[in-house]
């Protein structure tokens, strides 16, 4: 039902629909339930009165037409009396009694009542009234005990009669409601039969109109999930001319226009990655031309004058740069156009660090970095493609030599069952939330101020990024001004397997321990920040 109720829009609908409808049922229900019921009572209420009164003035008629003198005769008027009574009335539940603070008669004959084990229900207060009043009627709404010691709603009325010789006396008649009871009690079940035919019918009817609305809903939904997952040919049949129709041919219009953006922007890409390879391979032919030459002057600038010497430094310095950026655009394009190739092989990643730091160590002593190398573990093979992981540690051993403001180096090392994992940490500027998320964009540079001293291309962390990728690793990076940045190459020991952790923290272990932390941040895919 949970499921039903988040999955589902038409379930929900229907549900809202039936249950409200329930309790405005149920309202107008008990409101018709209470009135009828008021009504049958006031009815009968009426009738009750209408024939206890005439039943009293028959016998008080009586009573006055008689001439008994003595007990005996009194007590055969008083018979006939009740017999008339009972008679008039259409109850057998009759009591007389005599009224309290009368003078003591031998004629007067006792109470008398039929109201059998409901003698009780006649209470104090309607017999106050009683004796109170001479002339004028009283009622009592009561609990009967009919058959079977079931108890039943009634009416008890009571009047004063006056008794010839004997003085005065109290004249109680019950009514029984027990059929206005049952009247009510088939009209409660019949509104409740209804309510509830009511209600499912409600709901079925709900059921079938909701549908009619949903089933299109439920359409587009899935068409718009086919869309989103690549297939941009799928479309929304197109029926009638209501609002439904008109939302299908909407949506298909803008399908369309978004197959033909995506289209142009597809033959967009594919354009400009043919032309960067295109121009890249063309240049290489010029560019060997001029490296040679710059060779030669290179060579012989100590033979130049100062200027025309530091000249051929500067040149023979670009051109090394120029084919640099030639090499990492080559490569950019090539995992743009997805043709990447990995030649996987058992590799020890301590030993690819050790040869990238051998190196990056001549670097690292003219900027004053130490470089270590810290592998508790690591020492598993893992099937990686060599030469694009050294690459990548190299840039970023390069990187933090870089940046690291002659604070050491340290390249750590582990592995698990699943994963081998290397960091590389200085204690350098750091980059603040803003430069990390663009960190691994192409050509970006946290400062573009700074002069770099190792004639970076702006592509190495990009094509960093898409070496981890193209293993199914992740290249994640932690950062904070003043406290240094740390990089985490993270590697499945198996090629194709799905890493889920790794085996390196990261914040480092130097920063959780500085806070008091413990543990871990969650692990994430390749490229994200921390």
């Amino acid at each position: 039902m949970r499921a039903s109720w988040r999955s589902s829009l038409q379930f929900r609908t229907v549900t809202i629909s039936a249950a409200l409808s329930g309790v405005a049922i149920l309202v107008v229900g008990v409101y018709m339930s209470v009135s009828i019921g008021n009504d049958l009572f006031q009815s009968r209420l009426s009738q009750v009165l209408l024939d206890s009164n005439r039943a009293t003035s028959a016998a008080q008629s009586l009573f006055d037409s008689s001439d008994a003198i003595d007990r005996v005769q009194v007590q055969n008027l008083l018979s006939s009396a009740r017999t008339s009574i009972s008679a008039t009335s259409s109850s057998r539940l009759i009591a007389v009694l005599r009224v309290p603070g009368q003078d003591p008669s031998t004629v007067a004959p006792l109470d008398s009542s039929t109201f059998g084990q409901s003698t009780g229900v006649i209470g104090t207060d309607l017999r106050s009234q009683v004796q109170g009043n001479n002339g004028e009627q009283f009622w009592q709404s009561v609990s009967l005990i009919g058959d079977a010691a079931a108890t039943i709603p009634g009416i008890v009325v009571g009047s004063q009669i006056t008794v010839p010789v004997a003085g005065s006396y109290e004249l109680y008649i019950a009514y029984s409601l027990q059929d206005a009871e049952a009247t009510l009690l088939f009209v409660q079940q019949t509104l409740g039969v209804a309510g509830v035919a009511l209600v499912l019918l409600i709901g079925a009817v709900s059921w079938i109109v909701v549908r009619f609305v949903v089933t299109p809903l439920r359409v587009a939904a899935e068409t718009s999930q086919k869309l989103a997952s690549g297939d941009l040919a799928v479309r929304i049949p197109e029926k009638g001319e209501d609002v439904i129709a008109t939302l299908a041919r909407s949506f298909n219009g803008m399908a369309d226009s978004l197959q033909s953006q995506i289209r142009e922007l597809a033959d967009l890409s594919e354009v400009q990655q043919r032309f960067v390879s295109d121009v890249s391979h063309e240049l290489r032919t010029p560019l060997t031309t001029i490296r040679l030459a710059g060779d030669v002057l290179y060579d012989q600038r100590a033979s130049f004058p100062p200027a025309t010497g530091r000249t051929a430094e500067l040149l023979h310095t670009q051109v090394e740069r120029f084919e640099l950026l030639l090499s990492d655009l080559l490569e950019i394009s090539r995992y743009d156009a997805g043709s990447v190739q990995l030649e996987s092989e058992p590799t020890n990643l301590v030993y690819l660090a050790e040869d990238a730091i051998d190196s990056l160590r001549s670097l690292a002593e003219t900027k004053g970095s130490d470089l270590r190398l810290v592998a508790p573990g690591g020492y598993l093979n893992a099937d990686v493609d060599p030469r694009r992981i050294r690459r990548v540690l190299q840039n970023l051993i390069g990187n933090a030599i870089e940046h690291g403001e002659g604070q050491p180096v340290v390249v750590s090392v582990d592995s698990d069952v699943q994963a081998v994992a290397i960091a590389v940490r200085d204690f350098g500027l750091g980059m603040s939330q803003a430069e990390v998320a663009h960190v691994f964009d192409r050509f970006w540079r946290a400062d573009p101020s700074r002069q770099r001293t190792i004639g970076g291309t702006g592509l190495g962390l990009a094509i960093a990024r898409e070496d981890a990728s193209v293993h199914n690793g992740w290249l994640q990076v932690w950062s904070s001004p003043g406290a240094g940045s740390c990089f985490r190459l993270t590697l499945p020991r198996t090629k194709g397997a799905v890493l889920e952790s790794s085996p390196l923290p990261l914040p480092p272990h130097d920063v959780t321990a500085a806070r008091g932390e413990t543990g871990h941040v969650p692990e994430r895919g390749g490229g994200e920040h921390v």
